[in-house]
């Protein structure tokens, strides 16, 4: 990593301005954003030095994120040599049908995403959601007709404060002008944090976790977006919610992919 130092930056700072509410947004926001940078140059979260293209996040460390080359083409999992599908998927394929996590999860990107969703680093949201739309743009996966955030449960949302696969849906569904659903797919039961279990015991603590909203109508190919996909338990039951509401295509979009094969 060319001897960077990895620091908080005062870039945060800045970020808590511009995104003092993160459950509205306005058209005025990108303003706000563009009078940030003029007024505080973009510093990166990881070492301090001066950042790229108006981001909080130099070239160097940029180029420190990982990406999940080759990996499975259905769950994302990264593979050692390049196959269209992994063991897991081709013995027992998921409810969803493909999965678009172009970075792994690995430092230093898994410090910002842990960052941005327990922390409450709103700078760290903003540029992990930059470099996913980079990603996007570079190599777009098939497009989706509508994209849907995975859901908290109304007593995490309160404690967190934001839903961060929200947060980096508005940013990818402004990017790519795909539509945005924020509210379709639901979370009506609590569940105890998924950190910490392994594979199966994920599976058991989401069944039947998701729900879609009673009357709506969604159409054929759905997207459902989240911050890092590890086991692939949480996509799954997602899909299988949005299956059962007739969505006939249903894929996963994370920005990093854990290299898990836990059971």
């Amino acid at each position: 990593m060319g001897g960077r130092r990895r620091i908080n930056s005062g870039a945060s700072v800045r970020a808590a301005a511009e995104a003092v509410n993160l459950k509205a947004h306005s058209p005025v926001d990108g303003w706000l954003q563009r009078l940030g940078f003029a007024l505080l140059p973009s510093r990166c979260l990881l070492c301090g030095e001066a950042g790229i293209r108006a981001r909080d996040l130099c070239a160097g460390c940029r180029a420190d994120f990982g990406l999940n080359e080759p990996s499975c083409a259905c769950c994302g999992l990264p593979l050692p040599q390049a196959a269209a599908w992994c063991g897991r998927c081709l013995k027992r394929r998921p409810a969803f049908a493909a999965t678009w996590a172009p970075l792994r999860y690995a430092p230093p990107l898994a410090g910002l995403l842990t960052r941005f969703k327990f922390g409450g680093d709103l700078a760290a949201g903003r540029v992990i959601a930059d470099v996913a739309l980079e990603c996007w743009n570079a190599a777009p996966p098939a497009r989706p007709d509508v994209l849907l955030p995975v859901p908290l449960h109304v007593d995490r949302l309160r404690e967190r404060g934001y839903n961060q696969a929200l947060e980096l849906a508005r940013t990818i569904a402004r990017g790519t002008g795909i539509p945005l659903l924020p509210d379709t797919l639901q979370r009506p039961h609590p569940t105890p944090p998924q950190s910490g279990l392994g594979a199966l015991a994920r599976r058991r603590n989401l069944r039947r976790a998701f729900a879609v909203r009673a009357g709506t109508v969604l159409p054929a190919h759905v997207a459902v977006i989240d911050d890092v996909m590890t086991t692939g338990a949480t996509a799954q039951e997602c899909a299988l919610a949005l299956r059962r509401a007739g969505v006939r295509r249903v894929d996963v979009w994370a920005i990093a992919r854990a290299s898990t094969r836990q059971k």
